[in-house]
């Protein structure tokens, strides 16, 4: 079974509030992106000639024995029983003993901030949930791999509700709104860094949970007004509400990382300057039509209008000079060229940075859900079982 999953980019995020199950602190919401730019391919595959488990992520065999990976297999398969018992008979039963293969691809960054593993864990849980039989939902079992991960199985606009429950039965993702609600929503994904983290997300949030009083403050006291009001930003399609929340939440998220002892700092001076560049550009119109968010890590994450795109990526490259990948500096959906007037250019009163300080960026939009995948050529296993050479 192959199917691919989307990226989802999120807002309102806090830590956990118990680590083995993955139960946040607070809800929040995410923006699920179109999986024609940013996207997880997962193959998985059962046999009761494997003689153990195995994953591979990007063509490199990984350590199947990883908590969490662990975790969701043992989720998925104690679904698989639970139906199986229900449903005596059922042919997939004699698939319980097998041991399985994995292989994923992302066609993105992995491990820079942009949410790679929630997508890899949806995606797990999505295609080993087609193997075993298991049709439940399926927000447990990827939660268990990455707590974002339930968001990335849904389209559009998704709600991860921390539930209330001690077993985390009721801590669920839920649509929002459908990823055709807001078509004239654009993202740029502006990708300043594509290197490992110096802190992952998981560790961070942790040292955030235990030493944090903002981050406290925050899930108690500012998130649960939030939630409702970017609920009805999203319902309304209500776009300076929608950006002006984002910011602000964005910029108390990663408050509460500097709030951490020792403290812990994503973003870099580039980031900082796309700050700086998102609200001369909106200072200058006189109105919020432009947002950014950052995740755990320095690549900001543009949210505006399909009218304001060209002349924001003429900003940025106006800003941030490609450096010697000039044709490859827009990628994803097509961006006619858009002139840059003296007027805008004066208030973002930007010197040019050298070349480089924004790697690339990729245009895209809200998108769907999970995707079976029919066409075999998309397998990353081969009928041996093991990873494709590569083409």
């Amino acid at each position: 079974n192959v199917c691919s999953c989307p990226v989802s980019m999120h807002s309102l995020d806090g830590g956990k509030r118990d680590e083995e199950l993955v139960l946040p602190i607070n809800s929040s919401l995410s923006v699920t992106l179109h999986q024609d730019q940013l996207k997880t391919t997962t193959t998985a595959v059962i046999s009761k000639d494997f003689t153990e488990d195995r994953i591979w992520l990007n063509g490199r065999e990984e350590d199947v024995g990883q908590p969490r990976l662990q975790a969701c297999l043992r989720e998925i398969r104690r679904l698989a029983r639970k139906r199986r018992n229900a449903w005596d008979g059922d042919p997939l039963s004699s698939s319980l003993s097998c041991k399985v293969h994995v292989a994923s691809v992302n066609n993105f960054p992995t491990a820079a901030g942009l949410a790679s593993s929630a997508a890899g864990y949806a995606c797990l849980a999505y295609t080993l949930a087609r193997v075993y039989g298991v049709e439940s939902d399926l927000s447990e079992v990827a939660r268990r791999g990455s707590g974002s991960a339930c968001r990335s199985l849904y389209g559009g606009f998704v709600e991860w509700q921390m539930g209330e429950q001690t077993d985390g039965k009721d801590s669920v993702a839920r649509q929002v709104a459908p990823e055709s609600h807001w078509p004239e929503l654009r993202v740029l994904i502006l990708v300043v860094s594509a290197e490992k983290k110096p802190t992952g997300s998981t560790v961070g949030m942790r040292a955030s949970v235990e030493t944090s009083p903002l981050l406290q403050f925050r899930a108690e006291s500012v998130v649960p007004a939030r939630m409702a009001e970017m609920t009805r930003c999203i319902r309304e399609r209500d776009f300076p509400g929608f950006a002006q929340l984002t910011m602000k939440d964005s910029n108390q998220f990663h408050a509460t990382c500097l709030d951490t002892f020792p403290p812990i700092s994503y973003l870099n001076a580039v980031s900082w300057r796309i700050i700086h560049l998102v609200h001369r550009f909106n200072a200058h119109h006189g109105d919020t039509k432009v947002a950014y968010t950052f995740d755990a890590g320095p690549n900001a994450v543009i949210f505006t209008l399909d009218d304001t795109v060209a002349e924001f990526v003429a900003a940025v490259r106006h800003s941030f000079p490609p450096g010697s990948n000039g044709d490859a500096f827009l990628k994803g959906l097509q961006v006619r060229p858009a002139p840059l007037s003296a007027e805008l250019q004066a208030a973002l009163a930007m010197e040019p940075t050298t070349p480089d300080g924004v790697k690339y960026i990729i245009a895209t939009q809200v998108g769907p859900g999970p995707q079976i995948l029919d066409n075999p050529s998309a397998h990353l296993l081969g009928p041996d079982g093991l990873p494709k050479p590569a083409a």
